[in-house]
Order: C-alpha cells, then sequence, then structure tokens
C-alpha cells in the first residue's frame, strides 16, 4: 500500500475516533498507532506526518467542510449518515478544496476505495455521488494538480 492511502485511511480512523469519541489524542500519539499497526511496529515518519496534515486540515476547516456535506447530501442529515462515510467525505473534501496538488478525481478514487474497505455495502456508491457534486462545482481541471494546470 503506498504512503499516501495509508495515511488517508490513517487519517479516516483518527477522524472517525474524533467523531465518536472526541478525545483529546494527537495524530501522533503512541496509543493510536498502537492500536493501528502491528506490535512492535510504526509506520514510516512520512506516513504520519501525512496523516497529521491531513488530520490538522480536515479539523481546522471542519464547520466549512461540514456544510458542504450537508448540502450535497440530499435527503441526508450529517449526523445520521454512518460515521465511517461521514469521514470519508471530510477527507477527501478537504482535499478537493484545500489542497491543490492533488487531482480530484485522485481524492474521489482513493475515498471510494478506502469507503469500500470500512464501510458498508453502499458506502462507495455514496461516497462518490457525494463527491461527484463537490467535483462538478470545483473551478479547477479534475484530472490535474492545480498546479500542474497553471
Amino acid at each position: 500500500m503506498g504512503k499516501r492511502r495509508e495515511g488517508r485511511e490513517a487519517a479516516v480512523q483518527f477522524l472517525y475516533q474524533l467523531d465518536l469519541n472526541g478525545q483529546e489524542l494527537t495524530v501522533g500519539s503512541l496509543e493510536f498507532w498502537s492500536l493501528r499497526c502491528a506490535p512492535g511496529t510504526t509506520p514510516p515518519a512520512k506516513t504520519q506526518a501525512y496523516t497529521k496534515e491531513l488530520v490538522d486540515g480536515v479539523c481546522s476547516r471542519l464547520t466549512e467542510i461540514d456544510e458542504h456535506i450537508k448540502r450535497l447530501a440530499a435527503n441526508y442529515e450529517l449526523n445520521r449518515l454512518a460515521a465511517v462515510d461521514r469521514n470519508i467525505l471530510r477527507l477527501a473534501i478537504y482535499e478537493m478544496l484545500f489542497c491543490p496538488d492533488v487531482p480530484p478525481v485522485v481524492s474521489i478514487n482513493e475515498a471510494i476505495e478506502i469507503a469500500k474497505r470500512f464501510g458498508g455495502e453502499d458506502s462507495g456508491r455514496f461516497v462518490n455521488g457525494v463527491l461527484d457534486r463537490v467535483r462538478s462545482e470545483l473551478k479547477r481541471p479534475a484530472r490535474t494538480a492545480a498546479d500542474a494546470a497553471e
């Protein structure tokens, strides 16, 4: 598994934990990584740093991201969404709106794969539908990083 995928998965798991428990853990805490990794192992420092960057970004813009979800997830209340799906959407929307170095289709594809792995039977389709609406509102190319498009 690539370092970015591993970082995204860890970020979703951390966001899920914060969402359900509201605990004040830090992404760098040994407690979080010990639950995620095999005994006696830790992920590479780059993966941990990428996870922290994603979690910090989502948390700093959570209200704005949640407003997008509320608006685009037609007929669904935010608190009624499956917690896994909600946090996958938060992460992907953060990347699509605030990480110009990541092409939107990459964020969508990664979110769908994570939803298939950790979510319910219909999570992949649901996540795809909401994120496709986000993509259609973007003012940048869907298949290239913003820096590459300029």
